[in-house]
Order: C-alpha cells, then structure tokens, then sequence
C-alpha cells in the first residue's frame, strides 16, 4: 500500500502577481523576442523607481553575470586582491575567480551575520602590508539584513576602495530608510527562481551614473563597437536579459512590496510561535534595519540539534536549509587567505533556513512551527 506524503512546502518557491503574462503576451504580440525590447527598458525603469537615488540599471542574465561585469567596471583584473564577505552564496566569489584575481575572504559579525567591520580593517591593513593593496570589496546584505553600511563605507572611504554591493537577497530592504542597492560604487540584484520577485533566471547592475550602466550593457551585449559590421574591440559577453524574461519582471515588480510583507509576517510568526524555546535564537533587525527576510532563519544551539529539526521536516515533505557554508571553507577557496573570528563557522554548524516563501499559507507555517516544537520540547 502506498503512502501518500503531506504537501510539499518548499523553502523558497516562484510566487506569480498576475500580470506577468500580459507582458509576456504583448512581448509575442509585437515579436520582441529578443534581449531588448520595451520589456527590458520598462523593467530597468521600474527598479530604478523603486530604489529612488537616481540610480541606472541594466538588466542581465543573472545576479552573477551582473558581479562579474561589476568587479570588472571597478577595475578588477588579473592578479588583484578583492576582499569578499565569506558568509555568502559561491555566487559572490566566483567572478572574482573569472577574471584571474584573488579573493580575500573576511568573516561576520553577530549583529547582522554580514561582513565584520573590524575583521575587514586587519585585512586590508594586512594585504598592504604585504605591498597588494586591496581593488575592490564585495559586501553582501545576508538572508535580506543589511550590512553595516556606515561602518563598512567609511573603511572603504579612509583606504579609497570601491565596494561591489551585493543585494541578490536584499531587494525590499532598506538602511536608515535608504534602498540596499544603492550604497556601493556599482550594485547588483538577483532575480533567480527562489527570490523574493523572479524572472526566473536574472539580475541586474545598478550603477550611480549613465555611462557605468551604457559600459555594462556594452559588455554584456558582446561588446559590439560601432561600426557597421562586427567589429570588437575589447573581449564581451553575452549576459543581456530578454524581453520575455524582463515582461515576468515587470509583473513582478507590481507585487514586490507584497511578497516583501508576506515575508516579514513569515518571519513574525516564526518568532511569535518559537521565540520561548529556550534553544532557538533569532535575528532581529537593530534600529534603522529593515530586512525583506527573504529567508527566515533560526540559531539552534548545536549542529546535532540543527540537523534533528532539518531531517525531522524532511520527513515531513518539509524543505529547509543550512545557513551557506563560509567560502574560506569550501574547498574550492582552500588556498585562498582568510581573516576569521569563528563568527560564520559558528553560524554556519549551529543555523536553519526555514520555509520563507511568500506564497506559504498559515497552515504551512504551522505545520513547520508543530514539527520544531516536537523535536525540541
């Protein structure tokens, strides 16, 4: 006799406004199948709207396509040493490996998760120390909170380093009431499947002035030169969004400030419900914080106790997640320097994604909420 499993809950699934389609149809209606098109312009005048600092955006095949163009337009080359917050998905290193540099990887701090202010002073000191002056920062908002914008910005200030803002998680979420992805030199967005809107695959650069965002477009577009035949001039890519993933976009947008509060409430019941065992522990945003919570996440009090409660909903069609394993541990970055305070290993062993999307319904939550409350109580 088969047993039939309880609804799947997914961690962080698409969640469609609607309106996506209408774009998508008036993209065929028109025969922009293309990677321009009304589309992609409406979509990169929306975020532009959105984030408000006078900002200009160019929408791209991916968050990573967009880092990868950024680290490159803040002078990124061969042999550089760029300092990467460690706590982070692989996604926030790797381009730094696409253009034969170095990453330095810098841990956390407990206050937000992200990039530790004091920990990124000793490894810039150390790298000119060593006569190699750091090119850039990769700095990354975690799980929607940001990082410690006036902390981290006046060391890149005092040492004239560029920062690459990472916000592939933070779109939604803001400092001081000032939009995560408008702070750094250059900053990118990630629209992957499980974000909090989605093109289904996707990102975007977001620049402070026109000629940044023309550049990137340039090379993103295989950098073509003006001329009429091909002709190139410097090595380009092909990371330009389409006008049919741009058009689930712009649907998206219309319903960001939604999913942003459908995952707050995710996150508030989570606490609301789970806040008086003594062994979970919460993120919460310190004054002038405004996290999207792209993903609820919890502290356990050990790595055996972490994994009882992700198998336990496993067991239950229930899809978690460990919090991302630090780059200076990974395998791939064994030979890269890292300056560590045993912050994101801590993090790492002793924390739990829980599902966040903002399409969950109550009985979702409690379901997740009734299985914690088994193991631990």
């Amino acid at each position: 006799m088969s047993i039939v499993k309880s609804k799947k809950i997914w961690l962080s699934s698409p969640h469609m406004g609607g309106t996506e389609l209408d774009y998508i149809k008036e993209a065929f209606d028109t025969n922009w199948i293309a990677p321009l098109g009304p589309n992609v312009n409406g979509f990169e005048e929306d975020i532009a709207s959105y984030l408000k600092d006078e900002v200009y955006v160019a929408a791209l095949s991916s968050g990573t396509a967009a880092l990868h163009l950024a680290l490159k337009l803040v002078g990124v080359s061969s042999g550089d040493f760029v300092l990467c917050q460690s706590m982070t998905f692989a996604a926030s290193a790797n381009p730094i490996k696409y253009l034969g540099a170095h990453p330095i990887f810098v841990d956390s701090e407990m206050k937000t998760w992200n990039m530790c202010p004091d920990q990124l002073e000793i490894a810039i000191k150390s790298c000119m120390a060593d006569g190699k002056k750091p090119v850039a920062i990769v700095a990354v908002h975690l799980y929607g909170m940001p990082y410690q914008v006036d902390k981290i910005h006046k060391i890149a200030t005092t040492y004239n380093i560029p920062i690459v803002e990472d916000s592939a998680e933070s779109l939604g979420s803001s400092y001081f009431d000032k939009a995560c992805g408008t702070f750094g030199d250059i900053a990118i967005l990630s629209f992957n499947g499980n974000k909090i809107i989605t093109t289904s695959g996707g990102g975007a650069l977001v620049a402070k002035n026109a000629s940044v965002k023309e550049k990137a477009v340039f090379l993103a577009t295989q950098a073509r030169d003006d001329a009429p035949h091909y002709q190139h001039s410097e090595i380009g890519y092909n990371y330009r969004m389409s006008n049919i993933t741009a058009g689930i976009g712009r649907g998206q947008m219309k319903v960001l400030e939604k999913h942003v509060s459908y995952r707050r409430a995710n996150y508030d019941y989570y606490r609301k419900h789970l806040r008086q065992i003594e062994n979970i522990e919460f993120l919460d945003e310190p004054e002038g914080f405004y996290s999207n919570r792209w993903l609820s996440c919890i502290l356990t009090a050990s790595f055996e106790m972490r994994e009882e409660i992700r198998n336990a909903l496993a067991e239950e069609n229930i899809e978690s997640r460990p919090l991302w394993k630090p780059m200076h541990l990974q395998p791939v970055f064994s030979g890269c320097k890292s300056f560590t305070n045993g912050v994101s290993e801590q993090i790492f062993k002793r924390g739990l994604c829980l599902p966040s999307g903002s399409n969950l319904e109550e009985d979702d939550l409690n379901r997740v909420v009734n299985i914690i409350k088994k193991v631990l109580l």
